[in-house]
């Protein structure tokens, strides 16, 4: 009997030790990679705050004016961060199509792999469990990775319809609508899917995603990795409107990315559906307020 209990507790030991272990690799991943995301945002926008009207590159972007401390860099790093911003015309080169891809990559992995952590969590923990039972379990870093997957995807297609809008001169070199017509539009179409119903479901599978989890485990890195795509397809159901929302507000507002960032991770954490209602009906009433703003909407309103 003491025999038994002391493998028990051994058992108990270990699933306890791998958890901890599991759960220090989520954080790791998530926060690096959340992190190099961040650091190319941040030195993108380094090189254009000493020369460039902050705010003409989205709403609350022009805050950044006041920072003056990256005038005094040399030279070098001046021209080194200069490659990071991007295309300046609206006909791309094969360096600016690069760049922009990047930024979209960098974009994905800061706003959305924070979202992610709880997931991760979850199949962290799920496997420690396991592991206490005698079995096996692959690294979490797998399931991110199946995950990154699909977002990698968006930002393709991202970085796709980006150079399109800007090939026919709907956005500017530096990513900010011309029209207030598609900035607003592109609003109101974000907020009113905060409303649908597959916005609801993929939020709800994404905020529980413990019995995916249970029916569809597996000990093989090729059975976990399609398990992160499925998770990164929930995600995107989720969250792509408000990655959307980035072509209304300028793609290069790091204010936008860091507020939709935060947004997309505390729907995640918090089981209410008024967050997520409550977004949509701010984004509509933006959106509205700039089409009313806008030339057209004026005749519409009679003032034109």
């Amino acid at each position: 009997m003491d025999g038994m209990t002391a493998t028990g507790e051994t058992k108990a030991g270990d699933g306890a030790a791998t958890r901890r272990r599991m759960r220090a690799v989520v954080f790791a991943f998530v926060g690096i990679g959340a992190a190099l995301g961040w650091a190319w945002l941040v030195a993108m926008v380094a090189a254009m705050i000493a020369a460039t009207d902050m705010s003409a590159l989205g709403p609350g972007m022009g805050l950044l004016n006041r920072i003056n401390g990256f005038a005094d860099l040399s030279p070098e790093m001046r021209a080194g961060l200069a490659a990071l911003c991007g295309p300046v015309t609206s006909v791309w080169s094969a360096a600016d199509w690069a760049t922009v891809a990047a930024m979209w990559v960098a974009m994905v992995a800061a706003m959305m792999l924070p979202s992610a952590a709880p997931v991760l969590t979850a199949y962290a923990d799920m496997g420690a469990e396991r592991v206490a039972r005698g079995e096996t379990m692959v690294s979490p870093v797998v399931l991110g990775l199946g995950y990154l997957a699909v977002w990698l995807g968006f930002a393709a297609l991202a970085t796709a319809a980006q150079g399109a809008l800007t090939t026919a001169r709907l956005l500017t070199p530096a990513g900010v609508p011309v029209s207030q017509v598609l900035g607003g539009t592109t609003m109101i179409a974000a907020g009113l899917y905060q409303f649908t119903p597959l916005k609801l479901a993929c939020l709800s599978r994404c905020r529980a995603p413990r019995p995916f989890f249970a029916d569809h485990w597996s000990d093989r890195v090729g059975g976990v990795f399609r398990m992160g795509v499925a998770q990164g397809v929930d995600c995107m159901g989720c969250c792509w409107a408000l990655m959307v929302a980035m072509f209304a507000v300028g793609v290069m507002n790091v204010v936008w990315i860091a507020l939709f960032g935060v947004i997309s991770t505390v729907e995640k954490l918090l089981p209410s559906a008024w967050i997520s209602r409550v977004v949509g009906a701010i984004l509509i009433a933006w959106g509205l307020a700039t089409l009313a703003s806008s030339p057209i909407g004026a005749v519409w309103l009679g003032r034109g």
